[in-house]
């Protein structure tokens, strides 16, 4: 089977350090290239890269503002990650839901055993 590339799948999109980062700094509102850039120490080019593979599979969306171009997250588009993340998060709770009922009855017995 053929693998995804990044600029076709959001998994493969966001499996780049990079790109996580230039998420994380979207989530806090719309950012041109270069505070991007500025805030990861990165070169413009290098940013302006990372942004297109993120714009080509719609994590990312662009307006123009004068001069400037302004990125924003697509909630939308990471909806398939947050899915993903979602029936293993389900899976580790029930897991350790099972993990302090074992917690509780053994605290329970060693009190009971305990005359103190």
């Amino acid at each position: 089977m053929p693998r995804a590339t990044a600029d076709s799948d959001v998994f493969s999109a966001v499996a780049e350090p990079r790109r996580r980062q230039l998420l994380d700094l979207l989530a806090g509102g719309e950012r041109s290239v270069g505070e991007l850039a500025q805030a990861l120490g990165l070169s413009q080019p290098l940013v302006s890269k990372h942004l297109k593979v993120l714009r080509d599979v719609d994590a990312v969306r662009v307006r123009d503002d004068g001069v400037r171009r302004l990125y924003r997250v697509h909630g939308p588009a990471l909806r398939p990650l947050h899915d993903w993340v979602q029936a293993y998060a389900a899976l580790w709770s029930g897991r350790l839901d099972r993990l302090d009922a074992v917690l509780a009855t053994l605290t329970e017995e060693e009190d009971h055993d305990d005359p103190a």
